[in-house]
């Protein structure tokens, strides 16, 4: 099958939803809407290259009224699974359905399983071990951890173990080696991930850094990126995050960035470069400092910048590049809590054909996986996913 694009820059604004799904009564989540309810908040927001692209065609938002004429076809998919968390997202995306929704324990952890994490990790103990804030619980139990040596455990209304621990009284290795352990023992309940949360800092002023590292759980079948691997001439790139989130499977390279800023200076470093294939990143912080942090404003801001950002990376691209832009999950900072929004999540296609003459409505897509279907038959990739439809031709 002959290729239409050389290659495709595949982004996830991480947590940037666009409305309730229909059953996000279900999650708790009835009348979330992360980006709609940042715009009514934040009324001076205006991103006007998203809005060029399409982004206020997909739904109703104050300040980006719809455009007659839009230089990106736009839409917004729906989540096929019964999640909302970034594992399911992701995997869905690349085309595995999560038929059954990982685990959580917002309650803690059964004591045996700590008991065997602590025996295993070879720990004398651990602190916490609740749903809580990553930022708040290490001011709270930070100089505990540092007096004791006992790693700082807690979770989310994900399915997730967090490790938090002093980079230096600690140790940044040894909070990976403890994480390993900890990703064997999750293995057993099914939980999705496991998180090192290194910190550094004193008393009263501890700061997270930058040396986060994920620790998936296996995946249970192959995804578009490893379809992608057997197309000769082909390379899988990923920037950030994404490639842990898939068992680090299906990329030839991995580039490591930490930040929103360093994320996308990565993406913008790989477009000049000559290659044919798929370039995946994920924007971290908008989930991360803002929407868990429930920062309207914060978010707000991120979503100008990157607005602002955006002619950046598209004057770099050319006649045979494909830009995609979708979120994973929502996480509406207006509402109570902390945790994610069950919501569609939006879908931008850019080319110089679509800004030539124009987008076109891609509609509601019923699965993240259209994203995944519609690379490998934009890459010419003889083999599709399990799930999804391309909407490549609609572009």
């Amino acid at each position: 099958m002959a290729a239409r694009f050389d290659r495709v820059f595949f982004l996830v604004l991480d947590s940037v939803g666009i409305g309730a799904l229909p059953d996000a009564a279900e999650f708790g989540d009835l009348g979330s809407h992360t980006l709609g309810h940042i715009a009514e908040k934040a009324s001076h927001l205006r991103l006007p290259n998203l809005q060029k692209m399409g982004l206020g065609n997909i739904t109703a938002l104050h300040g980006i009224p719809p455009l007659p004429r839009t230089s990106a076809s736009y839409g917004k998919a729906a989540e096929l699974a019964k999640g909302k968390d970034t594992t399911t997202g992701h995997w869905e995306m690349a085309g595995i359905h999560v038929q059954k929704s990982f685990p959580t324990y917002y309650e803690g952890f059964p004591q045996d399983f700590i008991d065997q994490f602590i025996r295993a990790a070879k720990v004398p103990g651990v602190l916490g071990n609740l749903a809580a804030s990553g930022t708040e619980i290490i001011q709270q139990l930070g100089d505990e951890h540092r007096r004791t040596g006992k790693p700082i455990v807690y979770t989310s209304a994900d399915s997730v173990f967090q490790i938090a621990a002093h980079e230096e009284s600690f140790g940044l290795e040894r909070l990976y080696e403890i994480c390993e352990v900890a990703r064997k023992l999750c293995d057993e309940l099914g939980v999705a991930r496991v998180i090192a949360r290194p910190f550094l800092g004193e008393a009263g002023n501890y700061t997270r850094t930058k040396n986060r590292k994920d620790y998936s759980v296996a995946l249970p079948e192959e995804t578009m990126m490893e379809k992608l691997q057997r197309s000769p001439g082909l390379e899988t790139v990923s920037i950030g995050k994404v490639a842990s989130i898939y068992s680090e499977q299906g990329f030839h390279r991995k580039v490591k960035a930490g930040d929103n800023r360093a994320i996308w200076e990565a993406m913008k470093a790989e477009a000049q470069k000559d290659f044919r294939g798929l370039v995946f990143a994920n924007l971290v912080d908008f989930d991360m400092l803002y929407g868990h942090r429930r920062n309207v404003e914060g978010y707000a801001q991120e979503l100008e910048w990157f607005d602002g950002e955006l002619p950046n990376l598209l004057t770099s691209l050319g006649p045979r590049d494909l830009f995609l832009i979708t979120a994973d999950h929502g996480n509406d900072p207006t509402r109570e809590g902390s945790d994610h929004t069950r919501e569609y999540v939006p879908v931008l296609a850019w080319s110089r054909e679509t800004e030539s003459r124009g987008g076109h409505d891609l509609g509601i897509r019923a699965t993240f996986a259209d994203l995944g279907q519609t690379i490998l038959e934009a890459l010419g990739s003889p083999e599709r996913q399990k799930i999804g439809t391309s909407f490549l031709a609609r572009l």
